[in-house]
């Protein structure tokens, strides 16, 4: 017999549901009674799985309120469904028919259930995501002040950079609170932190948008931040190796860290000199350096040792 999985299409304010093999869906709205209805109505049926297609953060609360319930929740990548829907012919697109489609993906493909963060790891990623847009906004304010040579616009730019430098000294002090006051995050940050090239910023980027690091072998963790190379070759045709998807916040974090461990971490550094060396280009020797770099933190929180010369 078939295992039953259950296809969900979010948005603003309802859910379309699709029940696999029976075919049944139904809708309910995307509130705390449009929840509850869902979960009496999914828990008896003991789903092997209910795949929640990411959907710009509504789909957060569900996925949460799912999980609580002990039902085995999967948040599903969008591109990914839509080019599933291609391959097998549907070009229509409706909520209903989406929910079908989400639901056929997972029980094809049967994506690894992984449990999701808690409140207090996703409320440390929010605030993580947060400090980043102030950054960007900080960067792109500054960039205008270069251009503009009007002293009031000159001066319209600079309170707003002082506002925002405000707001994020707000943002890290809260962020600290939020990693100081927890015991585990604490311990972890420390671990992270001891790799050269490792700062609090990165580390805690790791404990807020990585929660599998140490739970995944070095192929796995790879492949779930989009550091790990795809090939690309047909008959004697043979293109260049790529990396991508993942977690491109993790990623571009982990490049930062990569190239200050180029220049203060001997380990690393020496990795990336004999990569040069051997006639690799800049990029592909910062690529290789970032997942050698993510391998060694994978390591560090499994083993719960700090850095030393010898773990690389």
């Amino acid at each position: 017999m078939d295992a039953i999985v259950v296809g969900i299409d979010v948005s603003k304010d309802r859910l379309d549901v699709a029940v696999r093999p029976s075919g049944e869906m139904f809708v309910v709205r995307r509130d705390a009674e449009g929840l509850d209805a869902l979960i009496a109505r999914l828990t008896p049926l003991a789903p092997a799985a209910v795949a929640v297609e990411a959907t710009g953060g509504y789909e957060t609360v569900v996925a949460a309120s799912l999980a609580a319930a002990g039902l085995a929740v999967v948040v599903v990548n969008p591109a990914q469904v839509r080019s599933f829907a291609q391959a097998l012919g549907k070009r229509a697109k409706t909520d209903p028919l989406d929910a079908g489609v989400i639901a056929h993906f997972v029980a094809a493909t049967k994506p690894q259930i992984r449990p999701l963060p808690d409140q207090e790891t996703r409320f440390l990623a929010d605030l993580v995501a947060r400090r980043r847009q102030i950054v960007a906004m900080i960067v792109a304010e500054r960039q205008r002040q270069k251009r503009l040579t009007n002293k009031r616009l000159q001066k319209s730019i600079a309170r707003l950079i002082a506002a925002l430098q405000k707001e994020l000294s707000s943002l890290e002090t809260e962020i600290d609170e939020s990693v100081r006051g927890s015991p585990a995050w604490r311990d972890k940050e420390n671990l992270l932190a001891s790799v050269p090239g490792i700062g609090k910023v990165i580390a805690r980027t790791l404990i807020a948008e990585l929660p599998e690091l140490g739970s995944l072998d070095r192929r796995k963790v790879a492949a779930l931040v989009g550091l790990a190379p795809w090939t690309r070759q047909s008959g004697k045709w043979k293109g260049k190796s790529c990396i991508g998807g993942g977690r491109a916040s993790v990623r571009a974090n982990l490049f930062l860290g990569a190239m200050a461990a180029a220049r203060h971490n001997p380990d690393l550094k020496a990795f990336r000199d004999r990569l040069l060396q051997a006639g690799k280009p800049k990029l592909v020797a910062l690529v290789a350096t970032a997942r050698k770099l993510l391998t060694i933190l994978n390591a560090i929180i499994r083993e719960q040792q700090p850095w030393r010369s010898q773990t690389a």
